[in-house]
């Protein structure tokens, strides 16, 4: 049987990692502001030198060779706001991952405890209840990291594609 202590100390636990992930969600927000900022700051700046450069234009040939002299900046520019947005991604979304293993085993270990009292307690002739029960959370537990690890593998092949798609749109910007 939980107590008011065991209650509150769990409400609390619950508080102070809500409280923390919110503080993460808020950096992962004012690192895409700056990220944003930043770009814009950027990308005005050069709308500007390449609106001289334009005007400065004396030929068709020579507009051409401009603007193909923009396109490989652009597309690794492109590629690196992209890389930044994935890490600023990437980093708030593992906070949020530590933080629900953590509290996922830690109800693991209380449910855990809970069952054991209960066996430990468990009236004479309920052995075969107690087992089935102690298998099915042997089950769920077994499912639940199974989940995990293909959440994992899934995460990890998505990283890898995104890596190998900057770095061919990189390459191929850079043959033009």
């Amino acid at each position: 049987m939980l107590t008011a202590e065991q209650v509150l100390a769990a409400q609390k636990a619950n508080i102070e990692t809500l409280f923390g992930l919110t503080t993460k969600a808020f950096e992962g927000v004012e690192k895409l502001v700056e990220l944003n900022v930043t770009a814009s700051k950027a990308a005005l700046g050069e709308a500007a030198s390449h609106t001289q450069a334009v005007l400065s234009v004396k030929d068709a040939q020579e507009l051409l060779a401009l603007q193909a002299s923009l396109m490989q900046p652009l597309a690794e520019k492109t590629a690196a706001y992209s890389r930044h947005l994935y890490d600023i991604a990437q980093g708030a979304g593992a906070e949020f991952t530590k933080a629900f293993e953590g509290q996922t085993a830690d109800a693991q270990k209380k449910f855990a405890s809970l069952v054991d009292n209960a066996v430990k307690n468990a009236p004479a002739g309920s052995e075969s209840a107690v087992a089935l029960m102690k298998t099915a959370v042997a089950t769920a537990n077994n499912a639940y990291e199974s989940v995990q690890k293909a959440v994992k593998q899934a995460s990890d092949v998505a990283e890898a594609n995104f890596k190998a798609a900057a770095a061919t749109a990189t390459t191929a910007a850079k043959k033009r």
